[in-house]
């Protein structure tokens, strides 16, 4: 039997190819000691891992920043309509490896080393567009998750302790960004005065396209006090004092907020939201100003082609305020009239919902608003009185809908609607996946032309190529590497569905990652599992809706099964949930304490064995996934219907060959639709099944009283049996669930039950398993990132994806 190959071997079968003459073996060693020796100031007797990524880094660098340049210079030349995207979360995970997959450096840089990128924007890159990511560069990331006695425990992620070495710091375009103070009414125009200055310093992190030559860029604003105070105002106490009261400002890009789908109103929170926005509007106007004339530079100043230049996609409410920015930008300092201003921002502004839980939308009270950014609340005002208007006037007398659509909500207390101000002050609106494009219709009635779908999607670069490089391997045996930059090529799969040969390939390849993350969760969980069990996974935010505790019952209703008839030939399975809870989001932290309480009792049963393991993946984030999403077999994606805006989890696991156990939610949909609905385990209620059971009163007892296995579940759970030493420890989960369950559980457990029983019973028969892995595989193409880019594009933002690439030469680093 042949030994199985590395993920090192796969990778050079995968042709990573290095460009003609450059990205040798010889060259790269030689650059890579040269940045140990005079970078780092290290030789080999004492450098550390880090000292060695951190040389790699750099040298792959090097090969990034004469593309980069060449990029922007083209860019310049060109003067092509320019794509910004503004969001408050980037989460680009590793850069190294995907850096290398997308320059072709990979292969030539594991011989000489052997050795969320965020998803759209690497698929900008890709497809050629001018594009620009825009955030916040956080100094601590969301947060550590630590797992002492049960409980999860946060520490901090200071991720920049020791240095960044992608991003470069660009003191010269430092922006100031204005706060508080009062407006001035003149004849001449509005004036915002008294206010607070906080300067905004971009740090830029080269996007490489996938093996085209181009560097797209993601611009960071990190947040610094002016230093504006004059000593001799100050007795040495005034000045001590003057210099900590820096930190105030600069709090602004200490820490990411936790997405945890509720929204808290903070003032530090809005300060970020504008703070990425003011800075960055000046940023595209500053560019947008700038144009080629023949040879000669010259000012363009005729801000009605402000929509043929420039697109702002904004990514969720949080930059919601680049409506109220760029009004006041227009109207107040380049002096347009009200209407031609209004007329512009809503042809550059498109606007992207991610939920449909009311507690996640952004409402802003309008104390704070009149605090913190006065002249912005009234910019609000005016863009509401003439939305109303125009309500009015199409239907009139329905007060009822007047209040219904207005931006500012009345009531107890007074607040701005973001989701409101961002659907009437965009073009375009659209949801990340068809059902949840189709609930999105409150104003629908008002705008149809406005509202699109978006479906989600992963880019294939890292989430197969980089993280699954033995099953890219085995595709493109078979359909070659195309697929790569195409991911609809996955059909071609379909004809070798009864291929006993790549059947038994994809099947050997599934066994391998398995095993690797068997060994990686022994050494880092110190808990050994059955690598010949089901790896049974649910990954993803700890809340409510996500029902990881429909996922519980399960497990304690297959553990009981087990107990019941231990002769029995049961299906093993090892069950893992990961996910962080929001810091104050007590209900999820006490659904993670449920969970490994669970797992202690049922880790610790003799009778049980290794038929059923329950694990918590602690500090679940891009690198674990990496590792955990390639061995999966069955993905858990199991909302309330009509809950999950799209997900991108349950792609991820269907393009590295996992099934789905799932609702008819969020993206599953359209996988069931993709894949073939067999070829999906889908139970529980649908949308209209929802509604209904909600019009109608949903009882959580009655199910209870009526299922003996859930009654049985719920009575061990609430006596104490997973507790105890606190017998009442999950009294609150028994009495939500119980009680008021917003999303429930008990109405999809009987169904989910029968639906894993299926589950079971397939998976004894590995030959029908893999057969349906290979359907979920040829069904990915269409939740690829570039498939969404490019719908973004040519829909949204009026440019044309192409695969061109910009010309270079081999071994260019300067212009």
């Amino acid at each position: 039997m042949s030994k199985p190959l590395s993920d090192h071997d796969r990778k050079k079968q995968i042709s990573v190819r290095g460009l003609a003459g450059v990205e040798n073996v010889t060259e790269l060693k030689s650059s890579f000691n040269r940045h140990l020796h005079f970078t780092l100031v290290k030789d080999r007797i004492v450098a550390t891992k880090r000292d060695y990524y951190f040389a790699l880094a750099n040298t792959v660098r090097d090969h990034l920043v004469g593309r980069w340049i060449r990029t922007q210079q083209h860019y310049y030349d060109k003067d092509p309509k320019r794509v910004y995207y503004i969001s408050l979360e980037f989460y680009m995970g590793r850069t190294l490896q995907n850096t290398m997959v997308n320059l072709a450096l990979e292969n030539a840089c594991d011989e000489a080393t052997y050795q969320v990128r965020a998803c759209f924007l690497d698929s900008m890159a890709s497809l050629g567009l001018a594009a620009y990511g825009y955030g916040i560069r956080y100094e601590f990331g969301i947060f550590n998750q630590k797992i002492v006695n049960g409980w999860q425990v946060e520490e901090a992620d200071d991720w920049l302790r020791f240095g960044n070495p992608w991003e470069k710091a660009r003191p010269e375009y430092m922006r100031p960004v204005k706060f508080y103070g009062r407006t001035e009414h003149h004849p001449d125009g509005v004036k915002w005065v008294d206010t607070q200055v906080v300067l905004a310093l971009p740090y830029d992190t080269p996007i490489p396209g996938y093996r085209n030559n181009i560097v797209n860029t993601m611009r960071l604003w990190s947040a610094k006090a002016p230093c504006d105070f004059n000593l001799k105002d100050f007795n040495v106490g005034g000045y001590i004092q003057a210099v900590l009261d820096r930190n105030l400002a600069e709090n602004i890009s200490r820490v990411l907020y936790p997405n945890d789908n509720f929204f808290e109103g903070k003032e530090l929170r809005l300060k970020q939201e504008y703070f990425v926005v003011s800075a960055t509007l000046q940023d595209i106007i500053r560019r947008f100003k700038v144009s080629k004339f023949g040879s000669r530079e010259v000012v363009r100043t005729d801000f009605n082609k402000l929509p043929d230049k420039v697109a702002i996609q904004l990514n969720d409410t949080h930059p919601a305020m680049a409506i109220p920015e760029l009004m006041r930008v227009l109207v107040d300092e380049e002096e347009l009239d009200w209407d031609k201003a209004w007329d512009i921002c809503v042809r550059t502004c498109a606007y992207t919902n991610h939920t449909v839980l009311p507690e996640a939308l952004e409402r802003w009270p309008i104390d704070l608003f009149a605090h913190l950014l006065p002249r912005h609340l009234e910019i609000i005002y005016e863009i509401n009185r003439r939305h109303l208007e125009n309500v009015a006037a199409r239907f009139p007398g329905d007060h009822e809908r007047l209040c219904r659509m207005s931006l500012v909500e009345e009531g107890g207390q007074k607040r701005v609607n973001m989701a409101h101000l961002c659907i009437v002050g965009s073009h375009a609106v659209n949801g990340v996946a068809q059902i949840h494009s189709d609930i999105l219709t409150d104003f629908y009635e008002m705008d149809p032309h406005k509202f699109q779908n978006k479906t989600n999607g992963i880019t294939p670069r890292r989430w197969l190529v980089m993280c699954n490089p033995g099953l890219a391997e085995v595709i493109a045996e078979r359909i070659g590497e195309d697929f790569i930059r195409d991911l609809d090529q996955l059909k071609g799969l379909l004809k070798y569905v009864n291929d006993e040969a790549f059947i038994r390939d994809i099947a050997k390849v599934k066994q391998e990652n398995k095993l690797k993350f068997a060994a990686h969760l022994e050494e880092h969980y110190k808990v050994k599992i059955n690598p010949n069990s089901m790896f049974d996974i649910q990954v993803k935010r700890i809340h409510e809706y996500k029902r990881q505790l429909l996922n519980c019952l399960h497990m304690i209703t297959y553990y009981n099964r087990i107990k019941k008839e231990p002769n029995k030939q049961w299906t093993p399975r090892t069950v893992m949930i990961g996910g962080k809870a929001a810091p104050g989001y007590h209900t999820a932290k006490m659904i993670i304490r449920m969970i490994t309480a669970i797992g202690e009792v049922i880790n610790n049963d003799p009778v049980v064995g290794d038929r059923l393991k329950v694990i918590f993946l602690e500090n679940y984030r891009v690198t674990l996934a990496e590792k955990a999403i390639p061995a999966a077999d069955l993905s858990q994606q199991i909302s309330t219907a009509g809950t999950e805006a799209s997900g991108t989890g349950n792609m991820k696991f269907m393009l590295n060959g996992a099934l789905t156990i799932g609702t008819m939610d969020g993206a599953n949909v359209e996988m069931a639709e993709e894949a073939g609905d067999g070829n999906l385990f889908i139970f529980g209620m649908r949308v209209d099944d929802v509604t209904a059971l909600d019009k109608k009163g949903y009882h959580a007892v009655d199910y209870y009283n009526r299922l003996p296995e859930l009654k049985q579940a719920m009575d061990q759970i609430s006596t104490g049996f997973f507790s105890p030493k606190q017998p009442d420890l999950f009294k609150e989960i028994v009495d939500m669930l119980m009680h008021h369950d917003r999303f429930k559980v008990f109405a999809d457990y009987e169904d989910y039950i029968k639906c894993q029983e299926q589950v079971n019973e397939l998976y004894k028969n590995p030959k029908e398993w893999t057969k349906k892995v290979i359907y979920n595989i040829a069904g990915s193409g269409k939740f690829s990132s570039d498939r969404t880019i490019s719908q973004y594009a040519r829909e949204i933002w009026g440019v044309e994806p192409t695969l061109e690439k910009i010309p270079t030469t081999a071994g260019f680093v300067q212009p």
